[in-house]
């Protein structure tokens, strides 16, 4: 087996064990029922908030330690954090607990950027679109797997919600084990930048210093540039990549697009099980697992369709349309969860939104790296994160806190629903002033042209 393939292998066993959280999908109705003394109103005001707001802070200091790191630390720290996550969910119950559970799962999110960036360090660039791939999928099939056996257990009656967390406690002790067998990082973009410009690089249009045809680059002004490349500061190349990205336009567009949709996904899907608790309190048998199987498949499934649909065939400004009506859609899908006494309209709603939101973050995504000149993906990608998490926050503070509106979840999801289509509309607008003042400036070149 080839080096790459057997990296890209060894990391993605880790994501797909880590993945396989069958307890996720009912922890609502496992934190709501018999085994714990909280109300609804103290899991969604004073529980789940910490989780977003914790999730904030942390991304800010694991973006900046992941690199200087090595990435593999971060990535044991993940499968720690879920050890010590449903440990408490087992073995504790007071609401403290519960707070501090949620902390942790602050850490457990942020320090997933490791798992994503581990394998560009690892492997040649002409494999990033195979490895990154790899990774997303082993992901969607651990969360497929994960549903169903959540599905199953409850359906068969083979297991309750909280014996449930044992099977998530044992797979998360066995990622974190897994973790310590990775391959150790030895160069990174920033902070051990020397090994990584030493390293050949197989494909010449690639490299940042290429040669251009008909022309000759001399191998000591090449060395000589490459040293001064090495002995450069981290941070000043953090913000040489920083400048050059948010200084084009179209990363920045796309940027906000990626960060407003990512923020809106988060906190639709953070609290959807409040929601159904809301709509159908005390369920025969609660579809949850399934529920989150379906999405899974069909955000995976459009996930691919975009990938195959935007390469060559969407030009920038067609994908903003494409994305407005999109986002419209996701909105009236939310609109359907919250509108509704029917719980399987509700689930049909959410599944609906998952697979519009698989298409729209897959485009937007291919956009962002398309529009960068640099190896500086992973730092607009974890900048464009942290500016969804501080989206999300504010959704937080001003939907559902006692210092903001505290709406019950109706009104919260309703508000979701009219935040993706605002959204809509106001690019749709762009695009709309966009053409046309392209269409007057190219009309004006025309009519100089002619005199």
């Amino acid at each position: 087996m080839k080096e790459w393939l057997k990296i890209s292998c060894l990391l993605c066993v880790f994501g797909f064990v880590r993945e396989i959280r069958p307890s996720e999908p009912y922890v609502t109705e496992y934190l709501l029922g018999p085994w714990r003394n909280i109300t609804e109103e103290q899991l969604t005001q004073e529980v789940y908030p910490v989780g977003t707001y914790s999730h904030l802070v942390q991304l800010i200091f694991v973006f900046l330690i992941t690199d200087f790191l090595r990435y593999k630390p971060l990535i044991i720290t993940v499968g720690a954090a879920g050890v010590i996550i449903w440990s408490l969910l087992i073995w504790t119950t007071s609401l403290l607990s519960l707070q501090i559970l949620e902390f942790f799962y602050g850490t457990y999110m942020a320090a997933e950027v490791a798992y994503y960036t581990y394998i560009y360090a690892k492997v040649d660039k002409k494999y990033y679109p195979r490895v990154t791939s790899h990774t997303r999928a082993a992901m969607f099939a651990g969360k497929l797997i994960s549903g169903i056996t959540s599905q199953l257990m409850i359906n068969l009656k083979l297991m309750d919600y909280k014996q449930l967390n044992y099977i998530t406690l044992a797979t998360q002790i066995l990622a974190m084990l897994w973790a310590f067998g990775l391959p150790k990082v030895d160069k990174s973009l920033y902070f051990h930048r020397e090994a990584y410009l030493r390293e050949p690089s197989p494909n010449p249009n690639q490299m940042q210093l290429q040669q251009e045809p008909g022309t000759t680059i001399e191998a000591d002004v090449a060395s000589q540039q490459t040293s001064s490349l090495v002995h450069s500061s981290a941070g000043r190349l953090l913000w040489q990549h920083f400048h050059n990205a948010y200084t084009n336009p179209r990363v920045v567009q796309w940027s906000l697009w990626y960060a407003i949709g990512l923020a809106g996904y988060l906190q639709v899907t953070y609290y959807m099980q409040v929601l159904w608790k809301d709509i159908e309190p005390e369920p025969k048998i609660a579809w949850n697992g399934a529920v989150d199987a379906a999405l899974t498949a069909l955000a995976a499934l459009s996930a691919l369709a975009a990938g195959y649909l935007h390469t060559g065939r969407l030009r920038p400004r067609a994908s903003l349309i494409v994305l407005s009506v999109l986002s419209a859609l996701e909105g009236g899908s939310v609109l359907i969860c919250c509108w509704t006494d029917n719980i399987y309209w509700s689930y049909a709603g959410f599944v609906i939104f998952g697979g519009l939101y698989g298409f729209t973050i897959t485009v937007a995504s291919a956009e962002v790296a398309r529009n960068l000149q640099e190896d500086s993906f992973g730092l607009v990608f974890g900048i464009n994160t942290l500016l969804a998490l501080v989206f999300q926050s504010l959704l937080t503070v001003v939907v559902i806190s006692e210092t903001g509106f505290a709406l019950n979840p109706i009104g919260q999801y309703t508000v979701y629903a009219f935040y993706f289509i605002a959204v809509a509309v106001i690019y749709f607008i762009s695009v709309i002033i966009e053409h046309f003042w392209y269409r007057s400036k190219s009309t004006e070149k025309l009519a100089d042209s002619l005199e």
